[in-house]
């Protein structure tokens, strides 16, 4: 992985800018050092555990007490989906990006439905990951493009498959939003398209969540692809 920064590698987050602290989960050795090398560059990032696979991951997690886990789908042991499930129930705020090499629907549908709060592709930049870090933090849900069209038509060509007849009454606005969580905005990038603030999408996100009573945008994201809100 070339890492392209011209942040000191020495300087980190001081106390006006929150030091953001990430656990990678990756059985590639080379890859592993090659993120921790990446987020420790970062001014305001920090790697603060590389793991191989999943098999200790509550304890992992509970020890090092990151922001974001950039989380592997194919691990030896105890494979990355399974790692979501067991993160999300005992640290539900915790902030999960998958990363994967492969573009397989199912697992990319398992991973999502699991509770992951993003999903890209591990040939993106690296630029780009800082990015989904970036956006994850400030509610958003990254998802590579060409992921998100996957997913749509996975649910399309399941065979017999029709959406379910939602009750749930989303405002035409609260409706364009969830589209735009859909496609992985962030928040501040849902402000910046609906000309509106950030407090106000916040506080339509809310309604959407109470409406469809989840508590994730990726929760949020799984229900509007399954009942067809979208």
């Amino acid at each position: 992985m070339s890492i392209i920064t011209n942040q000191p590698a020495n300087m980190k987050a001081d106390s006006n800018n929150k030091l953001i602290k990430v656990a990678v989960f990756d059985d590639n050795i080379a890859r592993r050092e090659g993120l921790k090398l990446l987020l420790d560059a970062m001014e305001n990032m920090e790697c603060v555990g590389t793991y191989s696979d999943c098999r200790n991951v509550v304890e992992q997690i509970k020890k090092t007490q990151p922001n974001v886990a950039l989380m592997d789908i194919n691990m030896p042991h105890v494979d990355g989906i399974e790692g979501v499930k067991l993160l999300k129930a005992a640290f539900p705020d915790l902030k999960i990006i998958m990363q994967t090499i492969f573009e397989d629907e199912n697992k990319i549908l398992g991973a999502i439905s699991a509770g992951a709060d993003g999903y890209i592709l591990k040939q993106k930049t690296p630029l780009k990951l800082i990015q989904g870090i970036q956006e994850v933090l400030e509610g958003g849900a990254p998802i590579t493009p060409i992921i998100a069209g996957k997913i749509l038509k996975l649910f399309n060509k399941k065979k017999g498959y029709s959406p379910t007849q939602s009750k749930v009454n989303l405002t035409t606005r609260e409706r364009e939003i969830l589209n735009f969580l859909v496609a992985g905005y962030s928040y501040k990038m849902i402000a910046a398209e609906c000309f509106i603030s950030y407090s106000t999408v916040n506080t339509h996100i809310s309604k959407i969540y109470r409406k469809l009573q989840v508590k994730s945008v990726s929760a949020a994201v799984a229900k509007a692809l399954r009942e067809g809100l979208t």
